[in-house]
């Protein structure tokens, strides 16, 4: 096959068209080597999807924090959260720690 047999092609023709080449040459800048290029919006999108999710949970635990501040506003709410939480203690008190045996390591599990 000759240059004279490959220039008679329609699709060589279409190919070596101007138009087509400076196209293929932008489309190709654009998708891969522009500094706004489809790749770097593709990594962006995903970090905008991951912080979204994290919105999300920061928001559910700023309720939940909410939740526990109402709770924490009555004193008998608050005492309790001391003791079960800190192991606070009145004056002239003493506090007991249980444990139960099956939350205790044994030497076996060792």
């Amino acid at each position: 096959m000759g240059w004279k047999d490959l220039k008679k092609r329609k699709w060589f023709s279409i190919l070596t068209n101007l138009y087509i080449l400076v196209l293929t040459v932008f489309v190709i800048w654009m998708v891969f080597f522009d500094t706004n290029s489809l790749l770097i919006h593709m990594e962006l999108k995903k970090e905008i999807q991951k912080l979204e999710k994290q919105k999300e949970f920061l928001r559910s635990e700023i309720n939940r924090d909410k939740q526990v501040l109402d709770k924490l506003s009555d004193p008998e709410e608050l005492e309790k959260f001391a003791r079960e939480q800190y192991y606070l203690k009145k004056k002239n008190e003493e506090i007991y720690l249980i444990e139960y045996e099956d939350s205790l390591k044994s030497k076996k599990d060792e």
